[in-house]
């Protein structure tokens, strides 16, 4: 690291003569200090609003940036192109402090202004190159020695100063990447997964239009699946709360009887696969006999269970049976998070569910309440099952297709070689919530997956943390379904990622034009924001709240930044960084059909 004196005396531009709690105001002797120059090799802009400039202090030094530039009154009528050039003129200007240093040791950057410098203390035009330097110390903690850093872009005010900053800051506590429709959020985000890449990081791309295909013919071991066409989301890796999410079901009147048809088709699935264990008469309707120990541990008794057409008899059947082979197998029928059972069969077994209990026996007669409180539910399911689309994704039409769950935990493996993931929906319907509920259910996968320890490198180190990055996330985020009294079940698996795994080693990005639509609880978890052009009144007020570092002087920026350009700023970044993003290598397909083009 070079070594540099950020007071040298060939910087200086003025001195303090006013300490306020978030700027100071400065006095330039002379205009003429304003003026940019060359020193040995490097370009300074001097004195421009938006330029570093850096402050004397007792026992630290100060980085500030000037954010307004004035004259004095009586001066001002002598301003001309010819006199500005000469020393007769005498600026003020107020400059944002954004971070303070050890005088000791310039690159050991203090969290927070816990002192202020003095009136009369010297302020000078910072160095490209310190700056560059502290940039790369952000969110690197003391004990590591060579920290991932990403070269991402440069400074807006200074372009020959490259931005680069440490992997850790910009993913360590979720990232959100913010900006309306053409601000270049699409191009960074390329950036991004380019970067994750190329430092041996996994990432899942959850790609909403398809705009980033471009990805898969790179050289950056990508591995790309369309979504309902190349794979699909086999419904035997569902949890039973997304079967109640995908058929809606009253709480009060139709989930039990879901639920208990689900256990029941569980309980068959398991027979078949354990009829071995079994003595089995029938063919059509089978019945599966086995033997218990009466209490006295010396007579037994022998119990059966029908099960006809893949589905378990109850009509005027004795539930004993049934309940002893739930005990047997509960730590299997009490997995919410398997569904595995043949889907087609839930219907028939919903009819055979309707049966009221008398003692130990179920009834011989369907209990006609039960049967018609039950009867939108079948129909529900019908329709899920029949729907063109349901087939394709959840793996309904028994098509060979792979399985993404299974494809997913071989990219997770760590022989995988591998790095990026990248999942599209663009063929996936709007309609029926599909898309939200696959994307909540791939993130529930992912969240069962962190909290069971798989990417917490500190318990294992053969484990690899994981970024889920989520492109146009006002499609996945805040959304809920609402069953036939219009009570709404959220679908909220990547509002739980933001609040809770971090400390399990799974990281967020997400990426919207809209962030005013993104639950305030999702957006307050982002350690990291990454805010292109933003014009409209909600979305700036939903990133000023959200992220605290970014105060109102820098926030200014907002509407009048270009393309590429973006306020970098978070938890780990003592000063927001105002900087033009360079273009990725693999740009997505993001660019507006051209109006210019007519047919003949």
């Amino acid at each position: 690291m070079n070594k540099i004196n950020p007071f040298d005396h060939h910087y200086f531009l003025g001195y303090v003569n006013q300490v306020l709690p978030q700027f100071i105001k400065v006095h330039f002797p002379s205009s003429v200090l304003l003026n940019g120059f060359t020193h040995f090799g490097e370009d300074f802009n001097g004195g421009l609003v938006g330029s570093f400039v850096v402050i004397e202090g007792d026992k630290v030094g100060f980085l500030g940036r000037i954010t307004e530039l004035v004259l004095p009154e009586s001066e001002r009528l002598s301003l001309n192109e010819k006199a500005f050039q000469t020393s007769d003129f005498h600026p003020t200007g107020n400059v944002e402090i954004l971070l303070s240093f050890d005088l000791y040791n310039p690159f050991k950057v203090k969290k927070g202004i816990s002192a202020y410098p003095n009136i009369g203390a010297k302020v000078f035009v910072s160095s490209g190159s310190l700056v560059q330097q502290y940039m790369s110390r952000f969110g690197v903690k003391e004990e590591e020695d060579k920290p991932v850093i990403v070269e991402l872009g440069r400074l807006i005010s200074n372009p020959s100063t490259k931005v680069s900053v440490s992997l850790q800051s910009i993913f360590g506590r979720h990232c959100a990447v913010v900006g309306t429709t053409g601000g270049g959020k699409s191009f960074t985000v390329s950036k991004l997964v380019e970067a994750i890449s190329r430092t041996n990081n996994k990432a899942i791309l959850i790609d909403a239009t398809g705009e980033y295909e471009t990805l898969s013919n790179s050289s950056l071991k990508c591995v790309s699946f369309q979504l309902g066409e190349t794979v699909n989301f086999h419904y035997r890796h569902l949890s039973v709360s997304d079967l109640f999410v995908i058929f809606r079901p009253s709480g009060q009147v139709q989930q039990p009887i879901l639920l208990e048809a689900i256990n029941s088709l569980k309980l068959a699935t398991i027979l078949e696969r354990d009829k071995a264990s079994f003595s089995i008469t029938g063919s059509d309707s089978i019945v599966y006999s086995f033997p218990v120990k009466e209490r006295d541990g010396v007579t037994s008794t022998s119990l059966s269970i029908e099960v006809k057409n893949g589905c378990i008899v109850k009509q005027n059947k004795a539930t004993r049976p049934f309940n002893r082979l739930c005990a047997k197998y509960s730590k299997e029928l009490n997995n919410f998070s398997s569904t595995d059972f043949d889907i087609q069969k839930l219907p028939t077994q919903i009819n055979n569910e309707c049966y009221q209990i008398f003692g130990d026996n179920w009834a011989n007669t369907v209990d006609q309440r039960n049967l018609g409180n039950s009867s939108s539910l079948i129909l529900r399911i019908y329709n899920v099952l029949s729907d063109p689309d349901f087939r394709k994704v959840f793996g309904f039409d028994n098509e060979s297709k792979k399985d993404i769950i299974t494809e997913i935990d071989k990219f997770l493996q760590a022989d995988s070689k591998d790095f990026i993931c990248r999942i599209a929906f663009d063929k996936v319907p709007f309609s029926f919530h599909l898309r939200e509920i696959v994307a909540n259910a791939i993130g529930s996968r992912l969240l069962s997956k962190a909290r069971s320890g798989d990417f917490n490198s500190k318990t294992n180190r053969a484990n690899r943390p994981l970024i889920i990055v989520i492109d146009e996330a006002h499609q996945f985020i805040n959304k809920s379904i609402k069953d036939e009294y219009f009570e709404s079940t959220p679908l909220d698996a990547f509002d739980s990622i933001a609040k809770e795994c971090r400390k399990h080693g799974l990281f967020l990005c997400i990426a919207t034009q809209m962030p005013r639509d993104i639950p305030h609880g999702t957006l307050s978890q982002m350690g990291t924001f990454i805010v292109h052009r933003l014009i409209n009144f909600n979305d700036k007020e939903a990133i000023t709240n959200a992220c605290s570092s970014a105060n109102k002087n820098t926030l200014d920026f907002l509407p009048i930044l270009g393309e590429g350009e973006a306020i970098l700023t978070g938890v780990d970044f003592p000063m927001p960084i105002i900087m033009k993003f360079n273009e990725p290598n693999n740009k997505p397909n993001s660019n507006t059909p051209s109006l210019n083009s007519t047919q003949t």
